[in-house]
């Protein structure tokens, strides 16, 4: 068994300690980490050679030198045997008092376009940087707690399972008592991504100022090289995905500016671009600050940023790959409860839908915005009547929560954000999370939930990076620490939520920091179209939503009352009368695995559509775990309302491994014979095809693994087929 140890270097000088084992010379396990990860586990070893600590999955490694000086000097693609860095950096810089610091480092490399391991093993240490004092080898813990209270979520580990490494760094001798500086490194089992955070420390009895920090600096081998810059052709960047937990003011990408930088290199002298414009050095940054004060005996701690190595330039591929990631980092994202938006927060109408939600097999009503329903109310007497409302719900075995406006709207009385010139806030309007308005709303919703068992805040407007020059002490000193400490202000909240089992939607991407779902990807005002154009929006916006995102990490919309405007040809109601769309819309969702916000004062109007609703919810939730698996793109088709358009869902994990979802938005029936590769279901040779009339069909795959069957779907209806191994 392998237990982890502690190495102080002045106790064991010259080599890495001798309960590491050595690193075996070949690890390749012959098996698709995306089909069977299980044979991938993280190990922490010692180089052969003996100077330095490897952490290594047989996806990923990475070879961290800590005889002689400390730094990352190796970080390998092990799909393909790659090395991914082409010249060595310090673990970190941090800017202390004005004066900037290096955390570890190497000198002596002369070529910055590739590393050899025998240049690797000559560099020295740089004198004037922080230099090791110790390391410890370790388990990942939990940044936060995650209390699991839905079913679907509860056998996802937390934290993952993995290893991890704590490197430690002092000052130079003769250089001040000064900080103390922790790298942390963790590597997962079965995922080929790398996590590192810093911790900074402030050991003596005067306070510093951390203006600064970067605590990833990785020079990596470029995509591309082109000789010349041209206008509107960009130069492409590493074929990695780079994120880090302090992401919000967008979804996915746009969310990461903040904190993931491609720069240009300085000391990249031999690039093949005239200028050395290539953008191929990753540093992990806030764009601005901190600039936070620590105290004597104070402990500073950044964000975590994650790198995912990719073994393919295959979108497709590289989505289940992020996919994948999120179920590993941030399991809660699982959690997929059928919700409701109740249009009124009066007990009639909540009692309607909670009644019907139970009825036809809903999880969650949520009191929609527009409702009435007021989370800042924090009266005694409100929050007994809301209790009333829980406990009612409870009863009935649905959980209950609502909506709160935090972002988009002014405050006054100099509690808004005041933005530095050339800025705007991003939603016209923000509060300042330091303001005394603010700090008086979070108290208020870390009050509300205990007092009345609420178990979901859908929070409209996070706090998007907003920075606001004006000085609010004791928190926030201007605009260089704003975004920093009011981002962390938000992001604490709901690792706060998440730890309580709150449910949490966001608009934006806070999902590393406990937020359970932010939209999928949709227009607003395209739900006052026509019915038919929204049911192909619909899939659509799924389709393209779930290319790196799980479908239960994004919520689409079925606005059952009129919304923006469209009129009778726009809206569900009188439902009855629609029941055909509302089916479609349903299955649209439903059958990709998405959950909607069914927005309106009822789920059923009639008992034809208390029976469809109840055989949608029945449908999904007898397929559940594939339909809430991921998509694979490569093997499923885009609506465009031309022809079928389909999706698969994969997991080989499972008994029932893929499930092909067919639509057909054609105004007749239509059969066609597909062809699919189901390669990421991991069946091999043939397919047992089980039809929902019960029957089923064992069908070959051709040579080339392809999959060729013949589907008939009724004008503007569906198909879903299991496909599960031949026994």
């Amino acid at each position: 068994m392998w237990i982890p140890v502690l190495c102080v270097l002045g106790m064991m000088p010259g080599s890495a300690p001798p309960q590491l084992p050595v690193e075996p010379t070949a690890r390749s396990f012959g098996v698709d980490w995306l089909l069977d990860a299980r044979p991938y586990e993280a190990k922490v070893y010692q180089s052969v050679d003996g100077r330095s600590v490897v952490l290594s999955n047989g996806l990923a490694r990475r070879e961290i030198r800590v005889e002689s000086g400390c730094a990352t000097v190796a970080l390998d693609n092990m799909f393909h045997g790659e090395s991914m860095l082409r010249s060595v950096r310090p673990e970190a810089h941090i800017t202390v008092n004005g004066v900037e610091i290096q955390v570890g480092g190497l000198l002596g490399q002369s070529n910055h376009a590739f590393l050899q391991p025998n240049v690797a093993a000559n560099l020295t240490a740089d004198p004037k940087a922080m230099q090791l004092v110790g390391y410890e080898v370790g388990t990942p813990v939990a940044p936060f707690e995650w209390k699991r209270v839905r079913h679907h979520a509860t056998a996802a580990a937390w934290p993952p399972a993995g290893v991890s490494l704590r490197l430690d760094f002092a000052m130079p001798e003769g250089v001040g008592a000064g900080l103390r500086v922790s790298v942390h490194h963790e590597l997962y089992d079965g995922l080929p991504c790398t996590v590192k955070w810093l911790t900074i420390h402030n050991p003596g009895d005067v306070a510093v100022e951390l203006d600064r920090f970067t605590s990833e600096i990785l020079a990596v081998v470029e995509s591309e090289s082109h000789v010349e810059n041209r206008k509107g052709v960009a130069l492409a960047t590493p074929n990695l995905w780079v994120e880090t937990d302090y992401a919000a003011g967008g979804d996915g990408v746009s969310s990461q500016r903040w904190s993931v930088h491609w720069e240009l290199d300085p000391l990249y002298h031999t690039q093949v671009n005239y200028l050395r414009q290539t953008r191929c050095l990753l540093e992990c940054k806030p764009e601005y600050g901190p600039a936070q004060t620590l105290d004597p005996g104070a402990k500073f701690t950044t964000f975590r940023s994650f790198v995912l190595l990719h073994d393919g330039e295959d979108r497709a591929r590289n989505g289940l790959a992020r996919c994948r990631m999120y179920r590993t980092v941030a399991p809660w994202v699982t959690e997929n409860p059928l919700m409701m938006h109740v249009r009124y927060a009066d007990w009639k109408s909540v009692k309607l839908a909670i009644d019907q939600c139970a009825e036809v097999g809903f999880e969650m009503v949520i009191l929609t915005f527009g409702s009435g329903f007021n989370v800042e109310d924090n009266s005694p007497e409100y929050l007994a009547k809301m209790k009333g409302y829980a406990d009612y719900a409870h009863s009935k075995g649905i959980e209950i929560g609502g909506y709160s406006l935090l972002s988009s709207r002014r405050i006054g009385n100099g509690n808004d954000v005041v933005s530095p010139e050339g800025e705007s806030p991003a939603h016209g309007n923000c509060p300042a999370l330091t303001s005394d308005w603010a700090l008086s709303y979070y108290k208020k919703l870390h009050e509300f939930f205990p007092a009345t068992g609420f178990n979901l805040l859908e929070h409209d407007g996070p706090y998007p990076g907003d920075r606001d020059v004006t000085a609010r002490p004791p928190l926030q000193k201007g605009a260089e620490d704003s975004r920093w400490v009011q981002f962390w202000i938000a992001a604490n909240y709901y690792r706060w939520c998440r730890g309580q089992g709150i449910y949490l939607n966001t608009p934006d991407w806070y999902h590393l920091n406990g937020s359970t779902k932010s939209a999928m990807g949709y227009r607003e005002v395209n739900w006052s179209l026509p019915r038919a154009e929204q049911v192909l929006h619909t899939r659509q916006n799924i389709f393209d939503g779930t290319w790196t995102k799980t479908p239960s990490m994004g919520w689409m919309f079925v606005p059952l009352t009129e919304y923006q405007g469209g009129g009778a040809a726009a809206t569900v109601e009188p439902l009855h009368e629609h029941l055909d769309h509302y089916r479609q819309m349903m299955e649209g969702n439903l059958l990709a695995g998405v959950q909607a916000c069914y927005r309106g004062p009822r789920l059923y109007d009639t008992d034809d559509t208390k029976a469809m609703v109840k055989a949608q919810v029945a449908r999904f939730k007898t397929n559940r775990a594939i339909l809430e698996s991921d998509i694979d793109h490569g093997a499923s088709r885009r609506p465009d309302g031309r022809s079928f358009d389909w999706v698969l869902h994969v997991n080989p994990d499972l008994e029932t491994p893929g499930m092909l979802v067919v639509h057909n938005p054609l105004d007749q029936a239509v059969e066609q014979t597909l062809q699919l590769d189901p390669y990421y279901t991991g069946l091999r040779e043939t397919v047992l095809v089980g039809w929902e009339d019960g029957t089923s069909r064992v069908l070959p795959l051709d040579e080339s693994g392809l999959l060729r069957i013949s589907v008939r779907v009724t004008a503007g209806g569906v198909q879903a087929l299991t496909l599960r191994r031949n026994p």
